[in-house]
């Protein structure tokens, strides 16, 4: 049944892919997007999908909401600030567009004048903080944990893994499911937190179908270039293409679990075509990979003429590991990932390469940490 979805957000990076498969399904798709320069650039080179509306907009403004919400039946709500670790001095912009931005859509639908029937959050894998992990000196058949955020301290010593909250030991890490304990490590891990709460609180209250998805990190062709505060392999492929040196945190080790854009799409679909009654599905591959070795792909791929080297950094707010039990999402969804890490980075550099070299910000945004004592 073709519905009238409204994508916030629906100009970035998910977004124009949600809004391309939805209108290529018979949907109705219009956007809400305030083009912010961090993400876009030149705002005004910007042109939707064929077929896709857009109206140009604030999420924190009431006004731009009413308007985008006529007669719409589905709420995609994607827009948000989620640079980590600027979330962390960047406060109150994080709080007013990811926590009040998504208030004022509530508080809008409470009003009861409007024909939404589903809401479909993008949250994030970052509000379990470092996630799940086993003890095999607590127990040898491994005593499931959820360690704290690391400490300064323990970064500026460089003891990089995390300890088991009840023994102090070392811990392995496992894949980590919906159900399991929440520690955000950073302002935009509370904010999407917050929006959790909302979106479930609120929904319930109303009688609205919904879906919180937590995407793992996406990534893919089409995604920003110039935010120098999200993306790793965006600006490790500027860095690449200008030939400066490729500086990996920590000692490389740390991992993330890396799916397609395409495969968050389609979930998204799935979840316009079939609403949920209040489900909260963890979106990724499933597999945990080094930020070493994605990093070496992504030089090798790019035909970089030196390897990426360990620097030693730091950022506080950072995770250390961090992949998805994604049985939840095969169970409600009947998807699964469909492209393999080593394809999506082949395709993710081949569309690079078709783009303008854009300027290199990421000394300028850790120069801006170490300001702040955020970076070490």
């Amino acid at each position: 049944m073709a519905r009238t979805v409204l994508i916030s957000g629906g100009a970035g990076f998910i977004g124009t892919h949600v809004a391309r498969l939805a209108a290529a399904s018979g949907h109705n798709v219009r956007l809400l997007d305030n083009l912010s320069g961090q993400v876009h650039g030149d705002s005004a080179a910007y042109r939707p999908p064929d077929g896709v509306e857009l109206f140009r907009g604030d999420v924190t403004e009431r006004g731009d909401w009413e308007r985008a919400l006529a007669d719409v039946d589905a709420v995609v709500h994607l827009a948000a600030e989620t640079g980590t670790a600027q979330s962390m001095y960047e406060i109150d912009r994080y709080y007013r567009t990811n926590v009040q931005g998504t208030a004022v859509l509530f508080d809008i639908l409470a009003g009861g004048s409007h024909a939404v029937g589903n809401v479909i959050l993008a949250s994030s894998r970052s509000v379990y903080g470092e996630g799940a992990y086993v003890c095999r000196n607590c127990d040898p058949d491994g005593a499931r944990r959820f360690p704290q955020s690391r400490t300064r301290e323990q970064l500026e010593a460089k003891d990089w893994e995390p300890k088991c909250p009840k023994c102090g030991e070392g811990v392995e890490p496992v894949a980590t499911a919906e159900d399991d304990a929440l520690s955000p490590a950073s302002i935009y891990a509370a904010t999407k937190l917050a929006q959790e709460d909302i979106v479930r609180i609120a929904c319930a209250s109303a009688g609205i179908a919904h879906t919180v998805l937590r995407l793992q990190n996406v990534y893919g062709e089409g995604q920003s270039l110039r935010n120098p505060y999200t993306g790793i392999l965006s600006i490790f492929s500027t860095r690449v293409r200008l030939g400066l040196p490729l500086p990996i945190y920590e000692d490389g080790a740390e991992s993330r679990d890396f799916v397609h854009v395409d495969d968050v799409a389609a979930t998204i679909l799935r979840c316009i075509d079939h609403p949920q009654a209040g489900a909260t599905i963890n979106v990724g591959s499933g597999v945990g990979v080094s930020v070493m070795e994605v990093a070496t792909l992504l030089a090798r791929t790019l035909g970089a003429a030196e390897d990426p080297f360990i620097s030693g950094e730091y950022r506080l707010g950072d995770i250390r590991h961090n992949f998805a039990d994604i049985g939840r999402l095969k169970a409600l969804t009947g998807l699964a990932p469909s492209v393999a890490l080593e394809d999506g980075i082949a395709r993710f550099c081949q569309w690079v390469r078709t783009q303008p070299i854009p300027e290199d910000l990421l000394d300028k945004a850790n120069a801006e940490l170490k300001s702040r004592n955020l970076m070490g």
